[in-house]
């Protein structure tokens, strides 16, 4: 996950553009890697990485792991106490190449926290409209009826799309026995224009819901409080589905477990939410449990 960390924010400019590759390490060139090449050259460059590479320490003390695509091709910690996996290969249409073997190595997870052994991330967007391939050309929900247009109705069947092809397109066994978590970060292209908010508030609403009336065990929202306040401003309303929602809130690159202490405090994304989970980020991204 690509974060930028709540304490930060008083050092950062509001620019709404599209973000360029970072030159932050090499877990996030081989994100960037993965995106720009070619599978095969991706996966030729994963094994030739890993061919060097020990395997990774263990986790000490009861914290979580997070991994998704960026990791693929690397040996991953062991002794995590829970794990949490990235469906997708970095944009909301996409699935993480090394989903199924991630799974594997999630299950070994050794309990002893409150939290389940495995859980699930999902990366969320919107591409702004009808121009966008992947934008739904009908669909009737709570919003209306969807005709193909940059509407709410239609923003709101776009993410109960995704969150549906995450589901059972992505080849995930009993995708209800799952915890889903959004992941809502500027990285991925949101709607930016007037009335854009109220429309990427309505495609989380539609994800969220989705997987609601499927049964999974609970859905919560993964975003710093700059990055969610950039994506949807003030528009998440009173009846919103949104409000209640777990929340898991990074630290950011460099980190440490202190920092993801700290930012249990932090006042939840929504009215109702409560902080769960915090991030913490070294060679891995670990995860501290509030509860």
């Amino acid at each position: 996950m690509l974060t930028v960390p709540d304490r930060y924010l008083s050092r950062l400019a509001v620019r709404r553009r599209t973000p360029t590759r970072r030159r932050i390490g090499l877990r996030r060139w081989m994100y960037w890697a993965a995106t720009v090449l070619t599978p095969l050259a991706a996966a030729q460059l994963a094994m030739a990485l890993d061919a060097g590479v020990a395997r990774a320490a263990p986790v000490a003390g009861p914290l979580g792991v997070d991994v998704s695509q960026p990791q693929c091709g690397r040996p991953l910690p062991t002794g995590q106490a829970f794990a949490l996996v990235g469906v997708n290969g970095g944009t909301a249409r996409t699935t993480n190449p090394c989903l199924a073997s991630q799974l594997a190595w999630a299950r070994r997870s050794t309990g002893a926290t409150v939290h389940d052994d495995v859980q699930l991330y999902v990366n969320t967007g919107n591409p702004g409209g009808p121009d966008a391939a992947s934008w739904p050309r009908s669909g009737s929900n709570r919003y209306g009826k969807c005709h193909g247009s940059d509407s709410t109705s239609c923003a709101y069947q776009y993410g109960w799309d995704r969150a549906r092809d995450d589901a059972m397109n992505r080849g995930i066994s009993r995708p209800e026995g799952y915890m889903w978590w959004l992941d809502v970060e500027i990285a991925n292209t949101w709607d930016y224009t007037d009335g854009g908010p109220a429309r990427n508030v309505a495609v989380l609403e539609g994800m969220t819901e989705y997987f609601t009336s499927i049964g999974v065990r609970g859905v919560g929202l993964y975003s710093t409080r700059y990055q969610w306040t950039q994506i949807v401003g003030d528009a998440v309303g009173s009846t919103s589905s949104l409000n209640g929602l777990s929340n898991w809130r990074p630290a950011g690159s460099g980190s440490t477990l202190e920092d993801a202490r700290a930012n249990c405090g932090l006042a939840p994304l929504t009215p109702g939410g409560r902080v769960e989970l915090t991030q913490f980020t070294s060679d891995y991204d670990y995860n501290h449990s509030c509860i």
